[in-house]
């Protein structure tokens, strides 16, 4: 069922179906997207920037970046393209985050694991402490 929802750009009320904005601002994303790819496209852009396609497109960073995420414009022609970490910013050509935060997320994952074990073993070094010990007076008496 399609859900009712305010659009992110204009705030318009709009059924959501396939798009995440009304259709007043995907014709809009559209154009943006056209004077975008129109831009890089040329020969002397190719190696532009994102700052520079904003400066030549008058398109935000933010829809830029939007189109490189959802692979309407390829990084593989483009070398001086990127889009931000989600972590820390920097610019990055695939994945949600950079190779730094990634190995960071990692080691500390892995070090929180250690942790967790170091922790079971020692629960498991004091329960082994505590034994119960059976005398043999209570089976001599039972015996006799």
């Amino acid at each position: 069922m399609a859900e009712i929802l305010n659009c992110p750009r204009c705030n318009k009320i709009f059924v959501k179906n396939l798009r995440d904005v009304c259709t007043d601002c995907a014709k809009k994303e559209e154009d943006d997207f056209q004077k975008v790819y129109q831009y890089v496209r040329k020969k002397d852009n190719r190696m532009a920037s994102i700052i520079e396609v904003e400066e030549g497109t008058g398109v935000s960073q933010r829809f830029i970046y939007k189109f490189i995420k959802q692979g309407r414009i390829s990084l593989h022609n483009f070398p001086n393209l990127g889009y931000p970490c989600e972590s820390c910013e920097k610019i990055i050509r695939e994945g949600r985050i950079c190779a730094a935060c990634k190995t960071n997320i990692t080691s500390g994952l892995d070090r929180i694991e250690s942790e967790k074990k170091f922790q079971e073993r020692k629960k498991q070094d004091e329960n082994s402490k505590y034994t119960t010990y059976h005398s043999l007076k209570d089976k001599v008496d039972r015996s006799t």
